[in-house]
């Protein structure tokens, strides 16, 4: 069975620029949580706003849910790309970062 993009994310540098841009583009309703912004009112699949304070600075990502993020990046590597982002624990998943062979960033996502 194929793996679904579950999650996406927009960062850039400043989330007091970007949360009221894309809240009256859109009409996406925010919360903010530190250097994030979940987006709590978009009826497709779920996504927030980040501001890292480091390299990359403007970016969009999305995750594709897995069972096994070792198992997946292991695999990524075998098929010519490069873990980014070490599995990393955020409250009910885990997730990471991973280039493809063009250096394309993409997350995978591991729920609790």
């Amino acid at each position: 069975m194929s793996k679904p993009v579950v999650h996406f994310e927009i960062g850039g540098r400043d989330l007091t620029v970007l949360v009221p841009f894309y809240s009256k583009l859109f009409g996406w309703d925010m919360i903010n949580h530190g250097p994030a912004a979940m987006i709590t009112s978009h009826t497709g699949i779920t996504g927030h706003m980040a501001a890292l304070g480091h390299e990359p600075h403007n970016y969009v990502t999305v995750y594709v849910e897995v069972d096994d993020l070792d198992g997946y990046l292991k695999t990524v590597g075998e098929l010519g790309g490069k873990t980014v982002v070490a599995p990393t624990k955020i409250p009910g998943s885990t997730f990471a970062w991973f280039s493809d062979p063009e250096g394309t960033i993409i997350g995978l996502l591991k729920r609790d």
